[in-house]
């Protein structure tokens, strides 16, 4: 799966290099034989900001695209549409996505991580419980956005981040990003059509497995 990730990653637009940032070994090696690009970290780190954090703090680049290795189904554009508004916004130190909730199911599942933003699309806002609440009724999973756990930032500002400590709602969630809004620093949420399933339990992986093998079947069928 990390090496799809990895893949998908490498193919966005913007995107001059992917690293994989771990501290697992059995993930070296199987990137390593893949072809891919390594920097191991330390054990200790409480979010994959703060590893991420680590594993650039060296490098000559301005702009850090986090992708999670959760993502095996990640359409590059969608990596791109995340970096566009750091790009346009020099002022802008971090940018993520949303895409619409589509079923009650997914609104109340604690799995999911909801957005609510303000008018211009900055983040107010992340929640494992169904966000909005609509207080008169009404069907609250049709104005509700799913957050994608993709991140972009700039660099001083992941630097920045990794040297603050864990916040109250950040353990109260456990979602990285509230530690961000906490700190009164402003991140802007893009929406994209659809995000792809995130693997976040055994049965998300088995349906990654099977939408990747009606892929191939459907390229298979499609050959002469």
């Amino acid at each position: 799966m990390i090496c799809r990730v990895y893949e998908r990653a490498a193919a966005a637009r913007g995107v001059n290099r992917v690293l994989v940032a771990t501290d697992d070994d059995r993930i070296k090696d199987t990137v390593i034989a893949h072809g891919g690009e390594v920097t191991m970290t330390r054990s200790d780190h409480q979010t994959g900001t703060d590893r991420i954090a680590e594993a650039v703090s060296d490098l000559d680049a301005e702009i850090i695209v986090n992708v999670q290795g959760d993502l095996p189904l990640l359409d590059p554009d969608t990596v791109a549409s995340a970096i566009d508004p750091l790009v346009a916004d020099p002022e802008l130190p971090m940018a993520t996505l949303m895409t619409p909730i589509r079923s009650p199911e997914e609104f109340n599942n604690t799995n999911v991580v909801k957005v609510v933003t303000d008018s211009v699309g900055n983040a107010l806002y992340f929640s494992r419980a169904p966000i909005p609440h609509w207080r008169d009724g009404g069907d609250a999973a049709v104005a509700a956005q799913r957050h994608i756990g993709l991140y972009v930032y700039r660099k001083d500002f992941l630097l920045t981040y990794a040297s603050l400590p864990p916040t109250k709602l950040e353990r109260a969630e456990k979602l990285e990003q509230l530690r961000a809004l906490e700190n009164g620093y402003r991140i802007k949420v893009v929406e994209v059509a659809e995000a792809g399933v995130e693997v976040d339990t055994p049965a998300d992986l088995d349906m990654v497995r099977q939408l990747v093998a009606q892929q191939s079947l459907a390229v298979g069928e499609g050959m002469p």
